[in-house]
């Protein structure tokens, strides 16, 4: 029943039997005292009362370290009762748990035996103490040197036949003092292959925001939320994936402003939310958050806003002062032909591919042509599907009619996820060719930067199946899992004759290897790393610094920054104008060296201080001056087009409460009332009940591309509150379905939340 290698005797999925399922009605509401509990309880679990408290005082103060969670970003006044949500405090007690991976752990159990463990049961083993190695041919990992593994590194990487046979991943874990010294050995070494998380994620929004505002990055700030009059939440679950998120919806709410959310499922969150800092959070109601929910169907978003377009088109026309066309003439292009655009839609055809209640949507319009101040936010339930960048596109183009870029209480919001995806794109890591960016690193570092484009997740991952790719190293990260079409990336890293893993704790990328495997400890966000500090970029823009407080998981643990510029030095050995063992250990040097290559960064090191310092953004200020035309760009948005069959749906992965991408920190998904089980369906009630499919029924979800049959084996059925003919599953026990070679257009990210499938009851 399960999916296995040739070259080793391994599982590439983990088990596929089940943990003894309970369900109860979903919750209607979030957080509150027992959200308090569940936390601290997690917590003492792993670190012990008093390390848990020593480490959460410390945690997103501006004397301490940053979230190893979510990039959501930190209020100007902290709070003394704690500056964290419940799922950031199982992040970082899986950071800091007392638990150990060592050299004895490593003799005990075989990689084989391992692969045989869920994720649950690999993340749950500890912190890794020692770098270890596993030869070809060999079933365990073993103790290896410091400088023998980076020996070993520099050989392959000098074997290579030519600098693109590497590929450099990085996750969003790092800190920007890694990922530039990461990124600019890459290019030292000839190649642009640096595919990151951000290709999985929001690719399509920093491409969508690009092409109609110039930059990749949201606009708005914490602040803004204070003055918005309405803020849509799309295709994103704050309640789970960014708490802290609930607290500025709150402050929306407390000023009169209005939440209308879009999505497949009505997420606890944002029906209500019980701020367990505040006394109505505790033993009143808590706040009421969303005043509309829109019970979208999946990947009909671009229909929706179309509707909603045309909707307050019809009411301009026939009263005016709905669009800002003041903003509008100054400020973009396109706007003629964006309209015309709007008139070879049929209302009742976008209405019907919605699946959303006429009234709602009449609602909906009401408010929007009342209001002038508008934030949309999104995560990805917009970017993860073929037209995933025409989605960010439509927000844009609802904004610009209403003039609401540029604006207190206005603007753009992709909710990022990991706590520096958005940073370390800042400072260099991109596959993409820039000539201002080559031109920098040049004039800073003397030398002549690569002009090949490189590959994306999604490429490195043919490449390396295809033989291409020879030494894959990942800077943080749980790649396997991460990734679309499990096997057929499982089978990659296997070709590889290299794979190297910079990490704090076992993940089942690490059991599933090249012909030879490194993992380098490295330290957490929460360790202390001789005085020195790191600095991360938050969701909105802002630099800051992170400092670690706690005592290393292992004296043998290293540091990213020391890690990468060790693989240089074995690399370039004594052919390099650059001096990597002193960058590796002065970070004050790697954060000036930053600032002579990207703007925005002077007195970097100090500024980065406290609270830290916003990065320029001509989008928040409404500047468009210096874009093509000196305009923001109205885009033609087409509708998705899925053609599904009479016996398909439209699945969508989603992550449970009790999980932070692929880190699973427990089996409950308390919110929507499911617990000790993963492997499970969500499904409409009344569909189910049509197609005989009862509570608990096994079935193996299936979905077929180009005459290539994927299967994810043995889920039980949930009958739920989800639009007929959609589906939901976690990540990423469902991951194995998502075909490698289906991707969004422009952007290149998987196409994780709208797959088409078939349920073959077993």
């Amino acid at each position: 029943m399960k999916a296995t290698s040739e070259k080793r005797n391994i599982s590439i999925t983990g088990p596929s039997e089940f943990t003894n399922i309970t369900l109860e009605e979903p919750q209607d509401y979030a957080a509150g005292l027992p959200a308090v509990k569940i936390a601290l309880g997690h917590a003492m679990k792993e670190m012990g009362m008093a390390k848990s408290f020593q480490t959460l005082s410390k945690m997103n103060q501006k004397d301490g370290f940053d979230c190893p969670g979510c990039a959501w970003p930190d209020p100007d006044h902290r709070s003394n009762l704690g500056e964290f949500c419940e799922n950031g405090v199982k992040a970082i007690a899986e950071e800091a748990t007392n638990k150990r991976v060592d050299i004895d752990f490593f003799k005990k159990h075989s990689i084989a035996e391992m692969s045989q463990w869920t994720d649950f049961q690999i993340g749950k083993s500890g912190r890794i103490t020692h770098p270890m190695v596993a030869y070809e041919g060999k079933e365990h990992y073993e103790p290896i040197s410091w400088d023998d593994a980076f020996k070993i590194i520099g050989k392959e990487l000098q074997a290579l036949n030519d600098p693109n046979e590497a590929v450099f991943y990085t996750s969003g874990r790092s800190s920007n003092e890694a990922a530039f010294l990461y990124g600019l050995f890459a290019r030292a070494m000839g190649t642009n292959n640096m595919p990151d998380c951000s290709n999985m994620c929001h690719e399509s929004s920093g491409a969508g925001l690009f092409q109609t505002l110039g930059i990749g990055k949201g606009s708005v700030t914490l602040n803004d939320f204070e003055d918005a009059e309405v803020v849509m939440v799309i295709g994103q679950n704050p309640g789970t994936n960014h708490p802290r998120m609930l607290s500025a919806l709150e402050k929306c709410k407390a000023n009169g402003g209005k939440v209308v959310t879009v999505n497949p499922l009505r997420e606890a969150a944002l029906v209500r939310f019980k701020n367990p800092q505040e006394a109505k959070g505790v033993v009143l109601g808590g706040t009421a958050i969303t005043d509309i929910f829109l019970q979208v169907n999946i990947n009909q978003d671009v229909a929706l806003l179309k509707l909603i377009m045309k909707r307050l088109l019809k009411i301009e026309t026939e009263k005016g002062g709905i669009f800002d066309h003041e903003f509008i003439k100054k400020n973009t292009s396109g706007y003629d032909e964006f309209i015309n655009d709007l008139s070879n839609y049929d209302e009742d055809t976008l209405l019907k591919q919605t699946g959303i209640d006429p009234l709602l949507i009449d609602k909906t319009v009401a408010l929007l042509a009342q209001k002038k101040r508008v934030i949309i936010c999104w995560a990805m339930g917009l970017t993860q599907h073929k037209n995933g960048v025409d989605n960010i596109r439509e927000c844009v183009n609802l904004l610009l009619l209403k003039g609401s870029i540029g604006k207190k209480g206005s603007g753009t919001c992709p909710v990022r996820g990991h706590s520096n995806v958005q940073g370390d794109r800042t400072v260099g890591i991109t596959h993409h060719v820039s000539k201002k960016l080559n031109d920098g690193f040049q004039k800073t570092f003397n030398f002549t930067p690569p002009t090949k484009e490189g590959l994306d997740v999604v490429h490195s991952i043919q490449a390396m199946h295809n033989g291409l790719a020879k030494v894959f190293i990942g800077l943080g990260g749980n790649f396997l899992s991460a990734a679309s079409d499990t096997i057929y990336t499982a089978e990659a890293l296997q070709n590889c004759n290299l794979t190297v893993s910079i990490s704090t704790k076992l993940n089942r990328t690490h059991l599933v290897t090249g012909k030879t495997s490194l993992i380098l400890p490295t330290l957490g966000r929460s360790e202390e790393d001789q005085n020195r500090f790191v600095t991360v970029e938050n969701s909105m823009g802002r630099v800051h610094s992170s400092q670690g407080r706690l005592k290393p998981a292992s004296e043998f643990l290293m540091s990213e920054p020391e890690i990468v510029s060790r693989i240089a030095e074995s690399y370039f050995q004594e052919n390099s104008t650059i001096d990597w063992n002193t960058l590796g250990k002065d970070y004050d040097l790697v954060r000036e060296k930053i600032s002579q290559v990207f703007n925005g960064f002077d007195n970097y090191s100090e500024r980065s201080k406290k609270s830290g310092f916003d990065l320029p953004n001509h989008a928040r200020k409404g500047d468009f001056s210096q874009l093509p035309g000196g305009t923001a760009k109205f885009s033609i948005n087409r509708l998705p087009d899925h053609q599904l069959k009479e016996d398909e749906f439209l699945m969508m992965t989603i992550r449970t409460h009790d999980q932070y991408n692929t880190t699973i920190y427990g089996l409950d998904d308390r919110y929507r009332g499911i617990y000790n089980e993963r492997r499970v369906v969500l499904i409409n009630k009344d569909q189910a009940a049509e197609m005989n499919l009862n509570k608990f029924d096994v079935v193996d979800i299936v979905s077929n591309y180009d005459d290539t049959e994927r299967r994810a084996k043995n889920f039980l059925i949930i009958p739920y509150d989800i639009p007929r003919g959609n589906l939901a599953s976690y990540f990423p026990e469902a991951n194995v379905v998502i075909p490698i070679d289906q991707f969004a257009d422009i952007s290149n990210t998987p196409i994780s939340k709208s797959v088409k499938v078939t349920l073959e009851k077993k």
